[in-house]
Parts: structure tokens; C-alpha cells; sequence
């Protein structure tokens, strides 16, 4: 995991202005270990700072993105974030539904992929949502129950 002090060094190392929400941010997402949404963002800072806007919040995940601080991953109930791997590799990920939980997939799908030679690809996403053994268990522990 990034530390706070990794993540305000990259950003003001991209030339951002470091400010208390930043830094707040930072804290945020360097202290929390799963996926978060932008409403939850929001919410956590609200509390500190009155008069935030969403869209102001928003826009600093987004900014944190393309620093690759954060990276987003789109969930059937909708987009969430979380703090970028170490992975300095090309990489995707295995998510688990449950807890959030995330493994790395060591090679990109896209190389055993036909590409249409009509068609150039400049951007892909590649992710496997299921179940991890903890939660399986945990599930099947209740079910018994």
C-alpha cells in the first residue's frame, strides 16, 4: 500500500496544488483497503469541510486517477475507486463482491486477443469479479446456520 506522505508526493510531484482536501484524500484512500464510491468520498468529506461540492470531490478523484494514484473499477451498482497498486506492471485484477478483496492477474488478456485489423485499440479494461475463499466460507458457515 501507498503511504499518505507517496501519495502527496506524486501529486505534488505532477505539479498539484497540495491542499487540506488532498491531503484528506490521501488520508482517506491510504488508510482505507477497498473499493469506495464517489457518494462515499463525498460523505467522508463533508464532515471536514462544509460546502464541498460533489462535483468538486469528483473532479479530484478524477485527478487522482490520471495521476494513477487511485484507479476505478465500474461495479454493477456503479463506478468505485481505490488506491493504485505497487504494480508497476500492465496488470488487471480479480475483485471479490464481498469484501473487496483484489488479486492481480500476472498477464493481459489482451495479447491473446483477435484484434480486428479495422480496429485500434488505445485503451482496455479487464476485470473478474467473484468470490474469494474467505468469503465463500464465511457464506457457506451462514448457510448452515
Amino acid at each position: 500500500m501507498h503511504t499518505i506522505e507517496e501519495i502527496i508526493q506524486r501529486m505534488a510531484g505532477q505539479g498539484l496544488r497540495i491542499t487540506d482536501q488532498r491531503k484528506s484524500l490521501a488520508k482517506l484512500f491510504a488508510e482505507t483497503p477497498g473499493y469506495l464510491a464517489p457518494k462515499e468520498v463525498y460523505e467522508y468529506m463533508g464532515k471536514s469541510y462544509t460546502g464541498l461540492s460533489f462535483d468538486t470531490v469528483y473532479r479530484n478523484l478524477r485527478v487522482m486517477e490520471e495521476l494513477n494514484v487511485i484507479e476505478q473499477v465500474i461495479f454493477e451498482d456503479g463506478v468505485k475507486f481505490k488506491l493504485h497498486c505497487r504494480e508497476n506492471e500492465h496488470h488487471h485484477h480479480m475483485i471479490c463482491l464481498q469484501c473487496g478483496h483484489t488479486y492481480p492477474i500476472t498477464f493481459c488478456p489482451m495479447e491473446q486477443t483477435a484484434v480486428p485489423d479495422d480496429f485500434r485499440v488505445v485503451k482496455h479494461k479487464f476485470e473478474v469479479f467473484g468470490y474469494c475463499k474467505d468469503c465463500i466460507q464465511e457464506e457457506s458457515a451462514t448457510g448452515a446456520n
